[in-house]
């Protein structure tokens, strides 16, 4: 027996670690593999300053599940150890992935998910271990380059690679990839994805920045990006591996032959029906005559009725029965909107679906509400308010950080007329509740101005079309229901594209529905306010678009997104003058650090006196930025308002205090010429009779008692004497 083996060479030429590096905007991001994970099917450990991400990938070499899709999976995973932080709660390891691991995975997969072929069926997962993090550059630009890079050097058919950089703007300067200290300076956060002569993927956060600047910002990502892709290739060829083939979909011509001969002209013929119609008042009828619209409807029973007619007779090709007709929908859906401008609903390319807009639908209990409607997409948006202590922790791998506006999105399966379990969050819903939080993050007050932490819930009663930007909708008007002072109200809108497959011919379309996201070619949303964007997200489904395409479809979206917001503004002109009846109230205003023990007094008494005079919900206190925060809330206005002028008066002395000041001071004697009441303790203020009210009274125990809390304002100060005279706040 032969017991010889044929060892490989650990030091081989094969086996050495690899590495290759760039520069990208005045910084190095280096590759390396051959090292690390060598059993994956690639491995690339990515590294920029001291932030490290290892990307692996995998592809099964059969198609176990069935799937009728591409299976693509990409999840990121983030080790507290990178940081060098031990996991909170009980078990201290990680756990479900954070919501910055979700989106980050999320822009990794679009401008990916487009450069396989569709009919792949092999299993292809993207693992991408945050190993460390430095806190000093964002960590999501690695990994989508990394996941690229490892793909390109795989075996796995990707057919071509992507880069990404994110564009900051200081003043007038354009940032390439900016650190965080950066982007708290800028007024604009956008990533860029592409290939070498197109863009796949956009996704950007801006403080009401004009089309341009994102324009501009685009072109000059491009150039970026173009650098990355050719450094992938250079080591795509140093240590790259033959690309296999694939397990692929293969359809059944003779089914497409069939389903053809048997729905083409049924299709056709309600396509010529719309076309038709919307050349009349006719097409409202319509629009209104079905659940998820006319020619949803009328589709979904001719493909039943050629499923029926054929299942028989292919009794194993019930795949190809599937796709064939929706491949046949997809054309004469495309060939309609191309040639003749008509879209399945009738519109034309530039026209926004019927829109209302309604708030205040349960004023008694919540504390604001916005119900937006558009076509048949709908959005529930219910804002709840609460103290500062409220705001949400956030324990992940970056700096900590306290979220105070939170915006949340759920989408139930009865919003489609489906069944379905609900556990929990999915990654789209995760999504959308970021973008629609993003877009609005910008026009809510400062905490100094609105101390308050706010969180708004999107619930998605219908779905046909955008309901992220239905979101941001009903977000802005339950803000402005509940007498929230945003700096601007925000309005969204999603594009669309249909690109000839054979010509360089385009058409943009506002306002998209479910068919047109399906059978389309981009889905495009734009979200901002009457001067600019606050937030953008671009998804492409053919292999990218031009900047001259994107730029057509932000200025079209700026349109369509003022025509949506003046229609809300119809329902709700400004934000409400007051805050809702049932939201609390509360005020927010600093003190000296050292003064914070004088409020809480020895063993709490202080603070306890004042909570039970004023009847209040709460007192906190807390340092911030080196200096005392005190933060009153009660359910009652005035009692907010009196309490805080109480502690005014507990931390000041006579020497703090100046004319103009307000007290709520306690009348503690009374004489034929006034009334002596105390501000501070240990300081008195004489309100003198003339100016105990606008009449004339003969005496003042007719209009004070002892010991009755009143309102005064100092209005002259004698400090020589030591003698302060008051009138009436």
């Amino acid at each position: 027996m032969n017991n010889t083996f044929d060892l490989k060479n650990n030091n081989s030429e094969n086996n050495k670690e690899k590495s290759i590096q760039v520069e990208i905007g005045g910084k190095v991001i280096s590759f390396s593999t051959g090292k690390l994970a060598k059993q994956a099917n690639s491995s690339v450990l990515v590294k920029y300053g001291n932030s490290g991400v290892l990307v692996t990938t995998a592809m099964s070499e059969n198609n176990e599940r069935s799937s009728d899709f591409f299976p693509l999976v990409i999840d990121v995973e983030e080790k507290m150890y990178a940081a060098g932080k031990i996991p909170g709660g009980f078990f201290k390891r990680e756990g479900k992935a954070s919501d910055k691991a979700i989106l980050t995975a999320r822009l990794t997969d679009r401008p990916l998910r487009p450069l396989f072929d569709k009919n792949l069926r092999n299993e292809v997962q993207v693992v991408a271990t945050v190993l460390s993090v430095d806190q000093i550059n964002p960590y999501d630009i690695l990994v989508m380059n990394g996941a690229s890079m490892a793909l390109t050097i795989s075996d796995i058919p990707l057919e071509e690679p992507i880069g990404a950089v994110r564009i900051g703007k200081i003043n007038d300067t354009y940032i390439i990839n900016p650190n965080y200290e950066e982007l708290e300076q800028s007024n604009i956060d956008i990533i860029i994805a592409g290939t070498e002569t197109a863009i796949l993927m956009v996704e950007a956060g801006a403080n009401e920045v004009n089309e341009e600047t994102i324009v501009e910002a685009i072109g000059i990502a491009h150039n970026e990006i173009k650098k990355l892709i050719k450094v992938q290739k250079d080591f795509q060829e140093i240590a790259g591996n033959k690309k296999q083939e694939g397990i692929k979909f293969k359809i059944n011509e003779d089914v497409k032959n069939k389903v053809k001969e048997l729905a083409y002209s049924l299709i056709e013929e309600k396509l010529d029906y719309i076309a038709e119609k919307s050349k009349s008042n006719d097409m409202v009828l319509i629009l209104e005559d079905s659940k998820k619209g006319y020619f949803h409807d009328e589709l979904k029973k001719i493909g039943e009725e050629v499923k029926d007619k054929l299942i028989e007779e292919y009794p194993d090709d019930a795949e190809s029965i599937a796709y064939s007709v929706k491949d046949l929908e997809r054309t004469l859906v495309r060939k309609m909107i191309i040639e003749k401008g008509i879209r399945p609903d009738g519109r034309k390319s530039d026209e926004i679906r019927k829109i209302t807009c309604e708030v205040g639908l349960f004023p008694e209990t919540t504390h604001g509400t916005g119900l937006f409607t558009r076509g048949k997409t709908q959005a529930l948006t219910i804002l709840a308010l609460g103290s500062m202590k409220e705001a949400q922790k956030i324990d992940t791998i970056d700096s900590e950080e306290f979220k105070r506006f939170i915006h949340h999105y759920n989408f139930p399966a009865f919003s489609v007329g489906e069944t379905g379990t609900n556990r929990g969050p999915k990654r789209r819903d995760i999504g959308h509740g970021a973008l629609a939080e993003r877009a609005l993050k910008p026009m809510i007050p400062d905490k100094e101005t609105f101390p308050y932490a706010l969180r708004l819930v999107s619930e998605i009663l219908e779905s046909n079309g955008s309901t992220s930007m239905a979101s941001v909708c009903g977000s802005t008007l339950a803000l402005m229901d509940a007498g929230v002072p945003i700096i601007n109200p925000v309005s969204g809108i999603a594009m669309g594209l249909i690109k000839d497959e054979e010509s360089d011919n385009f058409v943009v379309l506002s306002d998209i529905q479910g068919i047109e996201d399906f059978y389309g070619d981009m889905d495009f949303k734009v979200a901002g306010t009457k001067n600019g964007i606050t937030a953008l997200q671009m998804d492409i489904k053919i292999k990218g678009i031009s900047v001259d395409i994107i730029s057509k479809a932000i200025y079209n979206a700026q349109a369509g997104r003022l025509f949506i917001l003046n229609k809300m503004l119809e329902a709700i002109p400004v934000y409400r003058e007051k805050l809702s009846d049932s939201a609390p109230k509360i005020t927010a205003f600093r003190i000296p650090k050292e003064k914070i023990g004088e409020i809480i007094g020895p063993g709490g008494k202080n603070i306890k006196a004042l909570k039970e005079e004023f009847s209040l919900d709460g007192i906190e206190l807390y340092d911030e930025d080196n200096e005392g925060v005190v933060e009153i809330i009660s359910s009652d206005a005035n009692n907010v308002f009196l309490a805080r002028k109480k502690i005014e008066a507990l931390i000041k002395g006579l020497d703090d205090i100046t004319v103009g000041d307000e007290f709520l001071g306690t009348v503690v004697g009374i004489t034929k010429f006034g009334a002596f009441v105390n501000i501070v303790p240990g300081v008195d203020g004489l309100l003198h009779i003339s100016k105990i009210t606008d009449k004339r009274i003969d005496r003042v125990e007719d209009f004070l008692k002892l010991n009755e809390k009143i309102l005064v304002k100092v209005a002259s100060i004698d400090k020589k004497e030591r003698k302060i005279s008051l009138e009436r706040a």
